[in-house]
Order: structure tokens, then sequence, then C-alpha cells
């Protein structure tokens, strides 16, 4: 072989590894794992231009996303360039969770973007399922994902929320396992789904339009919610813990506490007395007093109360593998502002997520489990690849304090201001919290927060209720009265199992 035909070679095999360098850092490297949104630039598969992508994209078998034996999407074929349909069964009970997958809008959002690796079959985990499609010359299928998600449970709390604008999230204490996710008012996704560009287009005009926000998953985000005397278990918390007081210290509960350096006087609910005006730290938890609770936050110390936080959560984001926004305590200063996050309201804000979780740590013995929404991943033939494994989060209380608190709880139940809550042969705890709005329009924020089972000491439930103040709550309305049957009707379809 002669000089000339070996260089000619050479730059051949330069030209080669260069096309193929160049084709793998296209293809590969700069090909993001999920799509983020239709208005991502900057790579093949999210430009807009690129219909051969979309249609590939949207041209695969989309796998299911299930609760239990319930389809929550899945993929039928359709006649048109895109060869498949997403359809979404269940509708506007499970929107929130599952998302849209759209063609209109080349988009995705909640566990369609979430877990699209595996629906859509790309995932590592489903490497053998695509060797196998190579081999018997098959079209690449996607994986599917069952999650932690009780139809029973889920449909309960939708059923007691009727409408109303709000969330229930209940939770598996001793695992994290997500056991309903609600989320009212809701949407069709089916809507946004379809093919038909005007369909799709016009559905998400009505959505963004709305108000009440339908495509907010308020569960986890949004706006976020003050979380009333439902902090008040914090509170508590941070009162055992630096050893401030116990459930049975003597405290006085006036009926109204002038606030330190400003001329507001906060009062009870509705300005009712607290007993009689000297009273049990006990008593003023399950009557959800707030004159004595705002004293004690005072007595505690900012710091003490933003550890307290800090150690429960706050401040943290998550993935359940959706986002949940980070429940927030506020970085106070002055003692009136302290008083005023010590009973959950000033700039305290929380995810019902996050509450369900307060209560599920206190239900399992002071560890916090991390919240989960998928309990296992599938093949296309749904053959089971991975499951998950509950975890530990974090143990904010030691087991001492998580009786202490579970003692207080079932005392608001059974005498205090929790009463609705209760469930023939079921043990309930929980706390109430009626938060104001800021509005002079309508009722306050209404929240249940608890756990129950039949056993006490293995609960089969933790949760969080809450109801959106405003036109759709009377001006009297409180927890109790608002929240408290809802929860009642969660607890009841969550232990009858």
């Amino acid at each position: 072989m002669n000089r000339q035909i070996r260089q000619v070679i050479v730059l051949v095999v330069v030209m080669v590894l260069a096309l193929a360098a160049s084709l793998t850092s296209v293809q590969g490297l700069a090909r993001p794992a999920l799509w983020e949104s239709s208005s991502s630039q900057g790579t093949l598969i999210t430009d807009s231009r690129n219909s051969r992508m979309v249609y590939a994209q949207f041209g695969t078998e989309r796998g299911q996303i299930l609760a239990g034996d319930t389809v929550l999407a899945d993929s039928v074929a359709s006649d048109d360039a895109y060869t498949y349909q997403r359809t979404y069964p269940e509708g506007q009970l499970y929107a929130p969770l599952t998302g849209y997958f759209s063609t209109a809008f080349s988009s995705m959002t909640g566990l369609e973007l979430a877990a699209n690796s595996v629906l859509n079959g790309e995932d590592p985990s489903l490497f053998s399922s695509r060797i196998k499609a190579l081999i018997t010359g098959e079209s690449q299928q996607g994986g599917a994902i069952k999650l932690t998600i009780d139809p029973q449970v889920q449909q309960a709390a939708w059923d007691a929320l009727g409408g109303r604008q709000g969330s229930v999230v209940a939770l598996d204490p001793s695992t994290g396992a997500i056991l309903a996710m609600v989320s009212s008012p809701s949407y069709d996704p089916n809507q946004i789904a379809s093919h038909d560009s005007s369909t799709a287009q016009a559905a998400w005009d009505a959505l963004n339009a709305d108000g009440t926000k339908p495509l907010v998953n308020r569960a986890i985000g949004g706006d976020l919610y003050a979380p009333g005397s439902t902090f008040k278990i914090l509170t508590m918390a941070a009162a055992l813990r630096t050893g401030t007081a116990n459930t049975d210290t003597e405290v006085d509960a006036p009926d109204t506490l002038t606030l330190p350096g400003t001329s507001h006087s906060l009062s009870n609910y509705a300005g009712e007395s607290c007993g009689n005006g000297r009273v049990t730290l006990a008593y003023a938890f399950a009557e959800s007093c707030n004159t004595p609770f705002a004293q004690l936050a005072m007595d505690v110390g900012d710091t003490e109360l933003a550890t307290e936080a800090t150690n429960w959560g706050f401040g943290e984001s998550l993935e359940i593998p959706l986002a949940v926004t980070a429940s927030t305590y506020p970085a106070n200063d002055s003692q009136a502002q302290t008083a005023m996050a010590g009973i959950g309201q000033a700039s305290v804000r929380v995810t019902p997520l996050m509450m369900a979780s307060v209560a599920a740590t206190i239900a399992n013995d002071g560890k916090q489990m991390t919240p989960y929404l998928v309990a296992q991943t599938l093949d296309s033939d749904l053959s089971v690849v991975s499951t998950t494994t509950p975890s530990v989060a974090r143990t904010p209380i030691d087991s001492s304090i998580a009786q202490t608190l579970s003692e207080l709880m079932q005392q608001a139940v059974t005498d205090g201001t929790g009463t609705t809550a209760q469930v023939a042969g079921v043990t309930v705890a929980g706390k109430t919290g009626t938060a104001e709005t800021g509005s002079a329009d309508g009722g306050p924020i209404t929240w249940f927060v608890g756990f129950a089972g039949t056993d006490i000491a293995e609960p089969t439930v933790a949760l969080a209720v809450v109801l959106d103040g405003g036109e759709q709550t009377a001006t009297t309305g409180t927890g109790g009265s608002v929240a408290g049957p809802i929860a009642a009707s969660v607890i009841d379809a969550a232990v009858d199992q």
C-alpha cells in the first residue's frame, strides 16, 4: 500500500470517527432525559420546528399509569400521524397526578413528565425490553408505573370535597406511601391530550382563564396555605423538646393578648374564652386557644421555632417524583411576628402533603418516612421491574414526644374541636385549624390533620384536609365544622379495607 492510499484511509477513518462523535453528542449528550415543556429551545427533541422528532416521540405506544387494577392513563391506536392517542379513563379524579401528554402543545406534565423515561420505554431499567423488541422486530413499547394510590380512598376524598376548592392527602404512616392525593377543582386531561388542535386549544384557554386554577395541584404546590392552628403541633413539639413547658403546665389564657410592640390585640377564634382564663396546655391544645399558644411561641423563641420547623422538613423541596414546593417558616424579626407564626398565621406557608407528613410522623413514633407515589415500575408486559423501598427521611421528634403529641391529638378529637372527625370503631387523633385569609370576602381556610386506626398503636392512615377560604366557606366556618367531616369520610374508607 503506497503512502497516498494510507493517507486517504487515515483521513476517511478520522472523518467517520468525527461524524460518530458528533452524532453521539447530538443524539445522546444533548438530548434531555425528560421533556420540560414545549417552550424549551436549543435541542432537536424540544424544537417545535422538528416535526419528525415530534412524531417519533408521540408515535410511541406509551405505557400505562395504574392505581391497583385501575387504569389512569393508557395509549390507544389512532388513525392519524401520531399513531397513538393518550387517554385518561378516570379523567379529573387523577388529573393532578397523571398530568397530560399533549400533541397539540408538544408538552407533558405531572407523572407523564416525571416518569417519561419509563413510559416511553427509554429508561435504563427497561433495557431488556428494548433488546427483546429489537430481536423480535416489534415496535418499542413503554413501561408502566403502578402508583401507591388506593382508588377507594382517592374516590372517598374526592366525593367528600364535593367540588369545593381544596385538597386531601392521605399517607401510610409506616411507609410514606401516598394513599390519596386529591386537588379540587381539577380538569379533564383528555381534552388537552386531544389530537385535534382546536379542541386542545379551547380547553387550554378555558383552564388558564379559570380563576380557581384547576391546573394547579394544590396538594403539593401553588400558592401554599397558612396552616392555622395545625401549626400548634409544631409549637407544642418545640416546647416539649426545649423543656419550656409540658402538657400539664398551667398557662394564662386571656380573651385577648396585646402583641409586644404593637397595638394589635389577638383573640381566640370568634372572640371565645379559653376555659376560665387559666388552663393547662393540654386543654388549650384540644380547644385550639390562640392566646396561650401565641404566648408559648414567644416563650419558646423564634430561633427554636425555626429549628423545629427545619427539623420537620420545612425549607426542603422534594420529588415524589412530582416536584413538591417547600413549606416555609418565615424569618421573623419581632416577638409579635413569632407569636403569630406560632399559631400558623403570619408568613408560615405549607403544602397539604407537608401537614399530612407531620401527622404521619407522630403516628410513626417520630420517624418521618419519605412520601412516594410510585410503588412499582413495570415493563410492557406488566412484569415487575423494580419496587420502591420505603425510607426514613428524618426523625424530628423522639418517641416520647410523639406519644405525648398523639395523646393531645386524641383528646382534641374526643373532647375538643375535632369531634366531627370521629369514626365509629376507630381511634382518631387530630388537630383542627382555621386560618384567616386576609380578605373581607367569605370565610377562612379550614384544616384537619391527623391519623387513625382501629388500633392507634398501629394507625392505618395519616391525612391532611384543607379547604380554601373565600365565598365557598361561611364566615363562621372552622376546621372542625368544615374539614373534620371530610376527614371522617376518608378515614372510614381507609380503615375499611
